[in-house]
């Protein structure tokens, strides 16, 4: 598979490491280092964070769904200045994109000028969802891959690929090497929510999902040395 530009998602609760919660930051500058790499083979590279390791809202029965989503959308925008800058003291080149004003701290969203900055070599970050409530950052991982004309979406997870039921509770739980979003969709395995689905499937954007900790899998998956799961289009 060809990838001149990426969209890479990047779970929120993988970036806190074995902390669980806030930011990992020799994961984190792991992370950067495998993105230089990536970078200097002329691969360009957007970002898109999960708020996980600061907020889960949705588990919440107490707070109205449109807040708590508003509060997600606020953590993956820490999220996102907090990983540029790291990315920044390896000598990265960032810029933060947001749906919404966030004053001078980000800038927000235009087609044109993220894709002028990743012509630049820049490494650009969406940040903020979509900016509405009832999308995840599936919705925006996939919507933002489109917009950008990515050529895949790598999903860097806690998690080495997808199961056919959840590898921490069953220890007989089987990997796929390659699965359709149909599929993914059939089998109700949860792996992306259903809005993102039909929008992967209606716009062609294949995903490869993988597990962030392994040793350099950014890089390895970039150089289609693929262990985790192809999920075809």
């Amino acid at each position: 598979m060809e990838m001149k530009r990426i969209l890479l998602k990047l779970s929120g609760e993988a970036l806190a490491g074995d902390k669980k919660t806030g930011f990992d930051e020799p994961t984190v500058t792991k992370v950067a280092l495998q993105v230089k790499k990536v970078l200097e083979q002329g691969v360009q590279v957007g970002i898109v964070i999960g708020g996980g390791n600061f907020w889960r809202g949705r588990t919440s029965e107490k707070i109205d769904r449109t807040k708590a989503d508003q509060i997600g959308m606020l953590a993956t925008v820490m999220n996102c200045i907090y990983v540029s800058e790291i990315f920044r003291t390896v000598g990265i080149d960032t810029n933060v994109y947001t749906p919404f004003s966030c004053g001078s701290m980000t800038k927000l969203f235009s087609k044109d000028e993220a894709v002028k900055d990743l012509n630049q070599n820049k490494v650009v970050f969406f940040a903020g969802g979509i900016g509405h409530p009832y999308f995840s950052t599936d919705m925006a991982t996939v919507l933002r891959a489109i917009e950008i004309e990515a050529d895949v979406v790598l999903a860097a997870r806690a998690v080495d690929g997808v199961y056919d039921s959840d590898p921490k509770t069953n220890p007989n739980a089987k990997k796929y090497d390659r699965i359709s979003v149909k599929e993914i969709v059939d089998k109700k395995l949860g792996i992306m929510d259903l809005a993102a689905a039909v929008l992967s499937m209606d716009n062609k954007m294949p995903m490869i999902i993988f597990g962030l900790n392994e040793e350099d899998s950014i890089v390895h998956t970039v150089n289609n040395q693929i262990t985790g799961t192809i999920v075809e289009v």
